[in-house]
């Protein structure tokens, strides 16, 4: 297997993982945060009905305008406090946080403290 193609499936059995242990309802949803080299999402999702409740990312109109690049700390900060700001509307206040099989380091730690300034508990 090259090196590329594992380091792939250690992302999928480590997603695998995490998922099998957090779920989001309804009262508490699940922040989902997804990030590439180029840019970074999050999403508030209740498991039960299967519906994503809030969704943000580096790529979003009003996010694009102030960020320079969607791929650094500052811009996964900015997501986060974003996306607080939409759930504290939306009523949500406590989230169970899905890092998605990746490190919480560098711009998914980022983007939780972001949120967590913005309100949200988790």
């Amino acid at each position: 297997m090259d090196k590329l193609k594992a380091k792939k499936a250690g992302l999928v059995r480590r997603k695998t993982r995490v998922r099998g242990k957090v779920s989001g309802t309804a009262e508490r949803p699940r922040l989902c945060v997804t990030r590439t080299n180029v840019q970074i999402y999050a999403q508030l999702i209740d498991d039960v009905t299967g519906t994503t409740m809030v969704s943000i990312s580096s790529i979003d109109p009003e996010m694009r305008s102030s960020l320079k690049s969607g791929a650094n700390i500052e811009a996964a900060k900015a997501v986060g406090e974003a996306l607080g700001r939409k759930a504290i509307e939306q009523g949500v206040a406590e989230v169970v946080f899905d890092r998605s099989g990746r490190l919480y380091h560098g711009r998914v730690k980022s983007l939780a403290d972001g949120a967590r300034s913005a309100g949200l508990k988790f």
